[in-house]
């Protein structure tokens, strides 16, 4: 059988069940994969519930209805499969549709995951649409809450712009819809529909330009300098995306030459986004990234049924709670952000990292993780430790790197989930981010062994891997 069989099969099982409970992730990818399922299952008129997690682990387990419900494990699951054989879950019970590494078990759950294919960059979210689209044809209006999870997932950073099936099928079903945008050759850069241009782009490090990136007075000048109008006659700081087309050559034009200048490659300068134009022009709805982080706020706040409200069309009450969860989210994570730069982190020869404590919600804190890298050693990953209130004895790792890094052959989900089974924890992610749960009283040896596992993935890349 190959992906398009295992799909196929996974849209006759859901709409042959009587009744299904869909578990989710949090994030952007999990709240995205959530809204389709459960509109693609709605809409085929078959009763279901939705439970979201932070993840799978023995915490969280008591969350699954214990029930005959046909249970959709949707950004989750995959690696967690013990859990749900412990459970007592059959065969007959579970899906799992996942995009991280599977992890052996003795029951053959059925699954839908696109790595063992090939498919590296797809999120939950997109195969949940492509189950979807298999269940009915007409669910392809939901291509466009594909797009923002798996850009959310972080699916298109790399390449900037989603690739494979997530862009072939995916973003092509979302323009033929005329809900979806394409712009092939876009500034890479966030916040172009609701930031200031000159807050954009010295917000903005990929790529680092000097004098601009981190610098926002430097960004008004670099502008100012090019005769570009930023603000309009009332007052009102311009976005990018009001910009004339004459105005965003020139801006792009400039900025190139300024890496040039200064023997930096302009590769990541422009990007492929994705835009919807049927959502309100300077609002975080406007673009796939800005919309993923509005979903990212919700979930991260432990309001995730919030953003799956605004997916399904809520402008009203829920837009307004998540737009007010979104500017505490960024507060707190400019906060995070200085504290760790403040604080500092500790050296060790593959890994810098960090202890929070209970400052700052696990949630979080990886988000602050991959924030201060930029401003740290980029070079090294980081590893940070918070505290978990729901149970004192456990420990929350958070880590993050590069994709330069991770092309040297580092694997943070591999280094993660080794360590902590080591410890009795659990672990999981992708190789540019992951996370764990340890015992807290293991915090120290963890790290240390983090570190040996690090150094091996560095010395396995060679002697040039630095």
């Amino acid at each position: 059988m190959g992906f398009c069989d295992d799909v196929q099969a996974a849209a006759e099982t859901i709409s042959a069940a009587g009744n299904i409970t869909i578990i989710s992730h949090i994030d952007a990818d999990g709240i995205a994969s959530e809204t389709i399922l459960s509109q693609a299952v709605a809409r085929a008129e078959i009763p279901h519930r939705s439970v979201f997690v932070r993840q799978l682990e023995p915490l969280t387990m008591p969350q699954v209805p214990d029930d005959d419900s046909f249970k959709i494990f949707t950004d989750l699951g995959a690696g967690q499969q013990n859990l749900l054989e412990e459970r007592g879950l059959s065969e007959r019970d579970v899906l799992i549709i996942d995009h991280h590494i599977s992890q052996p078990c003795s029951r053959q759950y059925l699954q839908v995951n696109c790595l063992p294919y090939g498919h590296m960059r797809m999120s939950a979210a997109g195969i949940a649409y492509l189950i979807a689209k298999a269940m009915n044809a007409a669910n392809t209006d939901l291509a466009k809450t594909a797009i923002i999870g798996n850009v959310g997932d972080m699916m298109a950073r790399e390449t900037c712009g989603l690739v494979g099936l997530a862009r072939d099928v995916i973003v092509q079903d979302g323009v033929r819809h005329r809900n979806v945008e394409v712009r092939k050759r876009d500034l890479n850069c966030y916040g172009t529909a609701t930031r200031p241009l000159y807050l954009s782009l010295a917000y903005n490090d990929d790529p680092f330009i000097r004098g601009i990136s981190n610098n926002p007075e430097g960004a008004k000048q670099f502008l100012r300098q090019l005769g570009i109008r930023q603000q309009t006659a009332d007052g009102r700081w311009l976005v990018w995306e009001e910009m004339l087309q004459e105005d965003r050559r020139t801006i792009i034009s400039a900025l190139a030459e300024q890496l040039i200048a200064h023997g930096e490659s302009v590769s990541r300068l422009l990007a492929e986004t994705y835009h919807f134009p049927d959502e309100p022009a300077r609002t975080p709805l406007r673009n796939a990234q800005e919309y993923a982080t509005l979903l990212n706020a919700c979930g991260r706040w432990a309001r995730p049924q919030v953003g799956g409200a605004i997916l399904r069309g809520d402008r009203g009450s829920s837009y307004r709670e998540a737009e007010r969860m979104l500017a505490n989210h960024r507060a707190i994570i400019r906060d995070l952000l200085g504290y760790i730069l403040d604080t500092g982190v500790t050296q060790l020869e593959w890994v810098q990292y960090l202890h929070v404590g209970a400052r700052y919600p696990d949630t979080i804190v990886g988000i602050g993780a991959g924030m201060a890298l930029s401003k740290l050693d980029s070079a090294k990953p980081i590893l940070i430790m918070c505290s978990v209130p729901e149970d004192p004895n456990l420990t929350k790792v958070s880590m993050r790197t590069t994709d330069r890094v991770v092309g040297r052959g580092v694997d943070l989900q591999q280094a993660l989930s080794a360590a902590s089974a080591e410890y009795g924890g659990g672990g999981g992610g992708h190789k540019i981010a992951a996370g764990a749960y340890i015992p807290r009283e293991a915090e120290q040896e963890f790290v240390v062994r983090v570190n040996k596992i690090l150094g091996e993935q560095f010395g396995a890349a060679g002697p040039d891997h630095r």
